[in-house]
């Protein structure tokens, strides 16, 4: 029986480029929905570019356009490198959108309405250098549960423990790296909690979550839901929460409210019941997201679609995140790949077979390791796949007019057919089990024995004896190859649709893999179906990747060797050094100078200091510098130079003179202190 679904992946955001972990997820549900399609389902894919926050606001001030427009160029990369990888949205939008908002402000309502928000003045980190409050991702500082430095204000990284941007350590300014200072707003929270016993039970309903997803968000609600901060203090792209001067939705607010909107527009322009899909118990939500953004999804998303009286979804699809031969993704090891890299080099169905192959349904991490998908690609979808075909299609052009005979009867043929269609259900139930690595090896399997009964049956042999029989074999070995595709369309479905036209065929349904009733059939010329792959080209990739990181959005060198330690100095000359930590109260450019910035110190007690530093390749607008405290060589004899005199030295470090980092002495440590 025919059932409705909706399935979704997580909204990428709008600023930047889709990579390769990206696109675990969105291959992920293109296979889902394609299955389910193919088998009658009534299946609808829909996803947007996430458009709003903080991030985009600065990067389109800094490339000097407005927001709008970096969204909207960001859009159609995106469009096009999905369009490329083959994955089928029904509809991909963006959340900067007139329904988006209508829908924002619905949710919004309904929280008022029914009691669960409530407003309050905070204390909000506040950077005074760039009169701006910091949201969640723009303080940096320690995890106050693992330690772990570097963290962002909302989540760790590390132990995926959540907490208030209040309660990170030593938070500092995630832009120009000062510590803020603490100022008060007003904002407006949801009251989770008043969720809490709906959520307890929503968890626990068979098939809503994989296990361990589920005992992770037991935990959360064991340790009690907090009041959620849904307000964001201008400057703030996004939507104005109304009634409120200067304030916005935060991001994460609207974002998931982008599938109800995409949603909307889709049934608008395709004259479809919205109503059907989100306020139907007879739609099935299922969302395919990564295990990074669990909170949001399982917690707060489900409490706003049951204040807004929406469809809750029925199933949370989490999977691991990306690693390139067994670690994180690096742009200096070139494995940071752009899909537009991958593309410009290498076959998109070469990526979709690797990832279905390794695709588990589990939330464990997926690793992309070259020589293992070269070897992998290779063996099982050239060398079993694509090889039957070649050689059973084009011996019937060459040897039979390109048209077909009848099907072999004798016992050899019916148990290979029989054989084949043992395996065909343990390819649904995997599928339907999101183990897609499961349902591949199984259709491998079946590859494998139709080319070891073309194989056995050497046709190139036969045909000089007996060539009905020949072309009988061929005839089985083509219905092998229909078999293959139908069940493969899924994830290949460039390939299928190649076989499709061969064999000049209506588009396959799931059917089709069991009928074996291609009898008599004209074919069309074959065409080449794939190439092998060479390491030498998944080696370009890599170098191209590094290549990237000399653009404009990834200045970034690949790390110099490190240089020898120095001769060893005695205690007693290195004790004259005279460590200060120093603030800087100016920064200027040195005119005709191509290294020098002109620094004013605070060194403390009214002292300050004029030194000229070479660090303008790394900081060519040097008044972001102004306020940050640094440590310098106090007591260095001052020396006389063309531009003035310079009465001391600040300390810096990195990869090259263009990627320089001063080294810093946040607070409490003040100016004039000693550093020792």
């Amino acid at each position: 029986m025919s059932k409705k679904y909706l399935v979704t992946s997580a909204l990428p955001y709008a600023n930047g480029s889709i990579h390769l972990g990206h696109l675990v997820e969105y291959i992920q549900t293109d296979i889902l929905v394609r299955f389910l399609k193919h088998v009658g389902h009534d299946a609808h894919y829909m996803c947007a570019d996430d458009t709003h926050g903080t991030p985009i606001e600065l990067n389109a001030s800094k490339q000097g356009i407005k927001p709008e427009e970096l969204v909207a160029a960001i859009h159609e990369e995106h469009k096009k490198d999905f369009a490329d990888f083959q994955i089928g949205f029904d509809y991909f939008y963006t959340t900067h959108s007139e329904e988006n908002k209508e829908f924002a402000e619905l949710v919004y309502n309904s929280l008022v309405e029914g009691g669960h928000t409530d407003t309050r003045e905070i204390e909000q980190f506040y950077c005074e250098h760039d009169k701006r409050f910091l949201p969640d991702r723009f303080l940096r500082g320690t995890c106050p549960f693992c330690k772990t430095p570097e963290q962002y204000g909302d989540v760790c990284e590390n132990c995926n423990r959540t907490y208030t941007a209040n309660e990170l350590k030593e938070p500092k300014c995630s832009l120009c790296g000062n510590p803020p200072v603490k100022k008060k707003t007003e904002h407006v929270f949801v009251r989770l909690g008043n969720f809490q016993e709906f959520l307890e039970g929503w968890v626990k309903e068979p098939g809503r979550l994989q296990d361990s997803t589920r005992k992770f968000v037991e935990t959360w609600l064991k340790d009690g839901l907090r009041d959620w901060d849904i307000t964001r203090d201008g400057p703030y792209f996004g939507f104005p929460i109304p009634g409120r001067e200067d304030q916005y939705f935060y991001v994460w607010l609207d974002a998931p409210i982008g599938y109800v909107s995409t949603t909307a527009k889709y049934a608008k322009e395709k004259g479809l019941s919205f109503d059907e899909f989100w306020r139907s118990d007879d739609t099935e939500v299922i969302h395919v997201i990564g295990k990074d953004i669990i909170y949001f999804h399982t917690l707060f998303w489900p409490a706003m679609l049951k204040s807004a009286g929406l469809t809750l979804p029925s199933r949370v699809l989490v999977h691991g995140m990306l690693t390139v031969d067994g670690s994180k993704m690096s742009k200096s090891r070139g494995t940071f790949i752009k899909a537009r890299t991958f593309l410009d080099h290498l076959d998109p169905q070469y990526l979709r077979f690797y990832y279905a192959s390794k695709l588990s349904g589990t939330d464990e991490d997926l690793d992309l390791n070259f020589e293992d998908f070269v070897n992998r690609v290779n063996a099982d979808f050239i060398n079993k796949i694509v090889n039957l075909a070649s050689r059973a299609i084009p011996f019937v052009h060459k040897n039979f007019g390109g048209t077909l005979g009848k099907l072999p009867t004798d016992e050899v043929a019916k148990t290979l057919i029989e054989d084949i269609k043992k395996h065909i259900p343990l390819v649904r139930e995997n599928y339907e089990k999101y183990a897609f690595h499961h349902a591949v090896k199984e259709i491998c399997a079946i590859a494998d024995l139709a080319n070891k009964y073309f194989q056995d049956a050497a046709p190139w042999a036969l045909v000089k004896t007996d060539p009905d029989a020949a072309l009988a074999v061929c005839t089985l070995a083509t219905n092998c190859c229909r078999t293959v595709a139908a069940l493969l369309k899924p994830v290949l479905p460039k390939y299928a649709g190649q076989i499709e036209e061969i064999l000049n065929i209506e588009p396959m349904t799931w059917e089709d893999a069991n009928a074996f009733d291609l009898e008599e059939q004209e074919l069309k010329p074959f065409t080449r179906l794939a190439e092998r792959i060479k390491m030498k080209v998944v080696n370009k990739v890599v170098e191209a990747s590094k290549e990237d990181l000399k653009s404009k959005d990834d200045a970034k060198v690949e790390e110099k060797p490190r240089e020898p330690i120095a001769d060893e100095i005695e205690f007693d000359t290195f004790i004259k050094t005279d460590l200060r930590v120093a603030k800087i109260v100016e920064a200027n450019l040195v005119e005709k100078a191509k290294k020098l910035i002109q620094l004013t110190l605070d060194v403390g007690d009214g002292d300050t200091r004029n030194v000229f530093a070479g660090i303008r390749k790394s900081f060519p607008d040097p008044s972001v510098l102004v306020g940050q405290q640094i440590v310098m060589v106090a007591n260095l004899k001052p020396r006389k130079m063309k531009f003035g005199v310079s009465e001391g030295m600040v300390l810096a470090t990195g990869p090259s003179d263009d990627q320089l980092v001063l080294v810093s002495a946040p607070a409490p440590a003040k100016p004039g202190d000693r550093v020792s």
